[in-house]
């Protein structure tokens, strides 16, 4: 970009510049349209003259360093030669060379060809590091999907011992997400939740099977033994380096606490609780309520969500109740997406 009040210099510097191989010259005699068109396009060089009516030189290079596109390109300035002082605050405004007049035609073209070499080098380091960039990000998303595949395959060998459905680890965590979402979550922590929620009772590998799978009501002894399954959950997956495996690991652990204190195993109270674990309580609840299972029948949904209405303060945390109400509609739709198979 060459910026000239002067239409001889213009016409001049063009013409050199175009001498140069694949470069071509966008020339403006006006300095405030020539920043209009370098708020949308990008230079690789910026030639300016330094005596302009409208602004001079150094207000310029300030107006156009400050678009964002335009920091790092190179700046060549055209002065006098009894301007030492001026030359001085460009390079403290960001001017890289500078030409004096008059100008000689081969320093011009040597100065301009060393400055592209510049900026092209440049733009090949951009363009490595953008190509850097993707291509980590491709190996994350691998990285990322091989864990999901782990987690989903680690649910469902809980699946085959317990009695509890896909469908039902597929509603609950979209739940547990729809609740996080209303609570004002962020959408990383909303996907995190998504995705760790199907782990909350992972720890039922580790349950006998005539306690897991009896029919009726299980005795006192039997139910001490059952409760261990959030402990054994727990168990299974702390200490690994996956966030989502953490996350996992912190709602098997807690979401059977319950908000008075009264839940197990550790008595945890109130806010005490983690707050992903206080979600997959109500999601889990109330779909287990709304599921049939071999040793009870389906509540209604009318009545589900009563219980975990009049559970707020008690069994609940009253905030996710709150955004568990408040998402009913969705909730439904969840519902009718991820039913049960006959």
């Amino acid at each position: 970009m060459i910026v000239d009040d002067n239409e001889v210099n213009l016409v001049l510097f063009d013409a050199l510049v175009k001498k140069i191989d694949g470069a071509e010259g966008i020339c403006f005699a006006a300095p405030k349209q020539a920043l209009g068109w370098a708020s949308t396009n990008v230079c690789d060089l910026l030639i300016v003259d330094y005596m302009m009516p409208e602004m001079d030189g150094l207000e310029f290079i300030t107006e156009f360093k400050a678009i964002q596109q335009q920091t790092h390109v190179p700046i060549l300035m055209i002065t006098a030669n009894d301007q030492k002082q001026i030359r001085y605050r460009a390079l403290d405004s960001g001017a890289t060379d500078f030409l004096t007049k008059p100008v000689d035609k081969v320093e011009f073209l040597a100065r301009v060809k060393n400055m592209l070499t510049v900026s092209e080098a440049r733009r090949s380091l951009l363009d490595r590091a953008a190509w850097l960039a993707d291509e980590v990000r491709k190996a994350t998303d691998v990285i990322v999907q091989r864990e999901r595949e782990t987690v989903m395959r680690l649910c469902r060998a809980a699946e085959f011992r317990d009695p509890e459905t896909g469908a039902h680890i597929l509603r609950m965590a979209h739940f547990s997400r729809i609740i996080a979402a209303r609570m004002g979550m962020s959408v990383a922590e909303q996907d995190l939740l998504l995705e760790a929620a199907p782990m909350h009772d992972i720890g039922k590998v580790g349950i006998a099977d005539n306690i897991l799978l009896k029919p009726g009501k299980l005795a006192p002894d039997e139910f001490e033994i059952m409760k261990q399954h959030a402990v054994i959950g727990y168990r299974l997956l702390q200490g690994s380096s996956s966030r989502t495996l953490q996350v996992g690991a912190e709602i098997a652990l807690g979401h059977h606490e319950k908000w008075d204190g009264s839940g197990y195993p550790g008595g945890l109270k109130g806010e005490s609780i983690p707050i992903f674990s206080r979600i997959v309580a109500v999601a889990d609840v109330f779909d287990a309520l709304t599921s049939e299972r071999p040793y009870k029948k389906a509540w209604s949904v009318e009545d589900a969500v009563s219980h975990v209405k009049n559970g707020a303060g008690g069994h609940f945390d009253p905030r996710v109740v709150e955004a568990f109400l408040a998402s009913l509609s969705e909730v439904h739709a969840i519902r009718e997406q991820y039913k049960d198979d006959a």
